[in-house]
């Protein structure tokens, strides 16, 4: 860890496994000093698919207030089904991860950053770590899980007014079995992530 780390950053995705709809990455930065007092400020932090979706949307809005009285920085890219089928998941995320850190004007050598699982921050940003179920055990993880699920439930609701055929209000875009049988009466729409559905060959728009 960097001596002179001034600030802590967690980064995570939501939406890496979805049939449709872009995957999000959320990034949340903090000074280190004031790290527990901010968590305490948050009761009920964990890790953002092991809570309730009106459960996520109150710490978000608790988010929101803190980011209004500078006192934390925190930002969700959304990365698009075409990138995803153009370059792969994992490019897609490296980028949203670099843009959500370029969003919260993160300064590669005053920032210890920690993300979940297998994704990592640039090369530039030499203090990284990442950690397994991180979302799980580093509460700044968390807060980066919950801030990119809401956004991208978000955006999947809004898409369901546009393809009203599929239910992504419900689903978000899962592969379940409601949504399979979507696809198999509809086609894919043209938000789908056909790189996903290489079986499926019937492709429409609607």
């Amino acid at each position: 860890m960097l001596a002179d780390s001034l600030y802590c950053v967690g980064i995570d995705e939501a939406g890496r496994g979805p049939l449709a709809g872009p995957v999000a990455v959320g990034a949340v930065m903090m000074p280190r000093v004031d790290c527990a007092d901010i968590f305490s400020l948050l009761p009920g932090i964990r890790d953002s698919k092991k809570l309730s979706e009106k459960k996520r949307e109150i710490l978000y809005e608790h988010m929101c207030v803190l980011r209004r009285e500078n006192k934390i920085a925190f930002a969700v890219g959304l990365v698009s089904h075409a990138v995803i089928d153009a370059r792969g998941i994992v490019a897609a995320v490296a980028e949203g991860i670099a843009s959500v850190l370029e969003k919260i004007s993160a300064d590669p050598q005053r920032c210890t950053v920690l993300l979940d699982g297998s994704i990592f921050a640039p090369a530039c940003f030499v203090d990284q770590q990442t950690i397994i179920r991180g979302d799980e055990t580093e509460p700044i993880i968390s807060l980066a899980s919950i801030a990119a699920k809401v956004v991208r439930d978000r955006k999947m609701k809004e898409l369901a007014l546009r393809y009203p055929l599929y239910g992504f209000e419900i689903h978000k875009g899962y592969g379940t079995k409601v949504h399979y049988e979507a696809i198999r009466l509809y086609g894919l729409s043209d938000i789908h992530r056909h790189s996903y559905l290489k079986s499926v060959t019937k492709s429409v728009v609607v």
